[in-house]
């Protein structure tokens, strides 16, 4: 059965959703949008994540050994970039990874806890069983099922739109030049726990190698390009260990 803690959660998710939505619609149609949807969303995320956290983590602990745990759990990390964000000028494309899995969870806590109180189970699969969820309910599983995966490859490569487009804000001062260093640290972060984000940048870099490879291309910039791969392998270092408990929650 769902505790108030639980509906909390679904609720930060759905305020998530529900403002993040009001506040894309007006961003794509180049309407003005008050900024209050926009901290609105990342304040349901907030939310949302700081039961995932306590939850996971426990009481927080001034210890080392809990703060590097903490660090190294993707529901701190996502917990405090939501903060970020929060706090920063509004940037639409920060919210898109986390509207993406607020619409993942609020889909399966109306399956698992709105539509059972409401849609009537399907007969038992054998005598004497349990009932078999609502048709409406198994195909709400099946779809999540079927587009998890494919959700998560977007997310990967949004976030490095997000890194490129706070790169260039820090550049033309559209954005605050701390952006891009907390982000690149998060991506770091997320290049050893999660295999779509290795995907997404191994995808990505082999795209750029084919082309700054090309025949007839200066060998200067095939030089370049080389040295920058250099600094950002010795950037990302191997000293970072995955959690392998982490990612379940977001």
């Amino acid at each position: 059965m769902a505790t108030s803690q639980h509906y909390l959660w679904a609720s930060g998710h759905f305020l998530l959703l529900i403002s993040s939505l009001r506040y894309f619609v007006a961003w794509a149609m180049f309407r003005s949008v008050s900024s209050w949807w926009y901290k609105a969303s990342f304040t349901g995320a907030l939310v949302s994540y700081a039961i995932v956290c306590q939850k996971s983590l426990g009481t927080p602990q001034p210890s080392a050994a809990f703060i590097r745990r903490a660090m190294l759990d993707e529901n701190v990390q996502y917990f405090l970039l939501a903060f970020f964000w929060w706090s920063s000028k509004p940037i639409a494309i920060t919210l898109f990874p986390y509207a993406i899995f607020s619409l993942f969870h609020a889909l399966t806590f109306a399956r698992t806890t709105l539509m059972p109180q409401f849609l009537p189970p399907g007969p038992p699969a054998s005598a004497g069983g349990a009932p078999t969820p609502h048709p409406m309910a198994k195909r709400l599983q099946q779809w999540v099922k079927a587009n998890y995966d494919t959700a998560m490859r977007v997310v990967a490569y949004t976030e490095l739109v997000i890194f490129i487009r706070v790169l260039l804000g820090a550049v033309t001062f559209q954005n605050s030049l701390l952006s891009p260093i907390i982000f690149a640290h998060f991506l770091r972060q997320r290049y050893y726990q999660s295999a779509f984000t290795r995907e997404s940048i191994g995808s990505v870099t082999a795209r750029i190698d084919g082309f700054v490879r090309k025949p007839g291309n200066p060998p200067v910039v095939i030089k370049i390009w080389e040295n920058v791969q250099m600094l950002i392998s010795r950037w990302v270092g191997t000293t970072l260990t995955p959690n392998a408990d982490a990612g379940a929650a977001r």
